[in-house]
């Protein structure tokens, strides 16, 4: 699966329902392994006003990939 697939997938905490946003970058090694994922929120003014503007996302973290969303354990 490709990066660009996964940024169109939304990421929600099955913890308590929330929509976190969507992928927009990954942090990658030398070696080409996946760090992490970064989740932004998708809409501007929550960006703006939310102290908070992006969550990192570790491959431990996702639980689900599926066809619209990305489940994780944050």
């Amino acid at each position: 699966m490709r990066l660009s697939d996964l940024q169109l997938k939304m990421v929600v905490n099955i913890q308590n329902g929330r929509h976190l946003g969507t992928i927009t970058d990954a942090d990658i090694t030398e070696e080409g392994n996946i760090n992490y994922f970064i989740v932004m929120p998708k809409h501007f003014f929550r960006r703006l006003f939310k102290s908070e503007s992006e969550t990192n996302v570790t491959i431990k973290q996702i639980i689900k990939i599926g066809e619209d969303v990305i489940l994780v354990d944050l």
